[in-house]
């Protein structure tokens, strides 16, 4: 008797986040087991500081971008693992610096380090993570991957001052916010996805689409944050309404609102940006709303979502790009 031939295997079904974080879940204990190796110092402080933040129950989505792009691309070795834990490490440092930049108090809905140690512990822990970053770094012994994550690192830092620079200023334009989150949030993202490329050995052309991918998912993903910012509480974006606002911060909301508004409204909400708190928050919010400021903003998330997944018809089919894709849906709609 001939027996039948077995049935293929079902593909994959990567429709919601919870099906990417099934996909990348291997590479990712791996990766959590490296970041709590490496972290270790014999200063306990340094030790104390780093779990808190690093154990603060966050997705790991831009070690989980680099974990899934690198396979998108190809790649079949083992040193995007280590890569994925630096890049978590550089993301990690720029939280416990700008908390303390922002004098945040609350982070994924519980205290901050420097709520907890200290400004002085938050930012040299901080130091710490970015030099441990560098260490792993020059391991790889690769200068093109040396070369992109100091010359994101340097972006990132850029972006910080270009925020301070706009805090308190009620006549921000909308450029100004963009290249704000252009340097502090989109080029991480986008490096963790061109170092996909970059260790699979793709040509030039399906490395610039993996980095333009990574750089639109940024985009939409803290723009959609800054709308969560008018639209949600502490027990979902894990900090509480109008964070920005208290910080003085022109976000994209705002700077709608303002457009759109009379003169006399818009003077309330540039006022409400030069002195910060929470005192004309009833105002502000009743602005955005009545300016359709927060559909306008979402509308300008879901543009660069869609511009992230048109990228992605330069990589030949697979279940990582599908997961891909899968988190530029999710990077807008975080109930995915």
């Amino acid at each position: 008797m001939i027996s039948a031939a077995p049935l293929p295997a079902a593909a994959l079904r990567i429709e919601r986040f919870a099906d990417v974080q099934a996909l990348a879940a291997a590479d990712m204990a791996a990766v959590d087991t490296l970041i709590r190796t490496r972290l270790a110092s014999d200063v306990v402080l340094i030790n104390q500081v780093a779990e808190h933040i690093i154990g603060g129950g966050g997705k790991r989505l831009r070690p989980m971008l680099h974990l899934i792009a690198a396979r998108a691309a190809g790649y079949g070795g083992r040193n995007h693992l280590q890569l994925a834990a630096l890049i978590e490490f550089i993301h990690t440092s720029t939280l416990l610096h700008d908390d303390v930049v922002d004098e945040s108090d609350l982070r994924r809905g519980r205290k901050t380090a420097n709520a907890l140690w200290g400004n002085a512990a938050s930012v040299l822990v901080g130091d710490f993570l970015y030099s441990r970053s560098f260490q792993m770094m020059v391991e790889l012994d690769s200068m093109r991957v040396m070369r992109i994550l100091a010359d994101t690192t340097n972006r990132i830092a850029e972006g910080e001052v270009l925020q301070l620079l706009n805090i308190g200023n009620p006549d921000t334009a909308e450029q100004a916010y963009l290249d704000v989150i252009e340097r502090k949030t989109a080029v991480l993202f986008a490096a963790a996805t061109r170092l996909g490329a970059v260790l699979a050995g793709l040509p030039a052309e399906q490395e610039d689409a993996l980095a333009r991918y990574g750089l639109d998912l940024g985009y939409a993903f803290q723009i959609a944050d800054d709308v969560l910012d008018y639209a949600s509480d502490a027990g979902t974006l894990g900090k509480n309404i109008g964070d920005d606002l208290a910080e003085g911060k022109p976000t994209l909301p705002l700077i709608i609102a303002i457009a759109r508004s009379a003169p006399a409204q818009a003077a309330i909400l540039k006022q409400a940006i030069q002195t910060g708190g929470l005192d004309a928050l009833d105002d502000v919010l009743a602005a955005i709303h009545a300016t359709g400021a927060l559909d306008a903003s979402r509308e300008r998330a879901h543009r660069y979502a869609d511009s992230a997944r048109d990228a992605l018809g330069a990589l030949p089919s697979s279940d990582a790009r599908d997961a891909l894709a899968v988190l530029a849906d999710y990077a807008v709609d975080r109930t995915r």
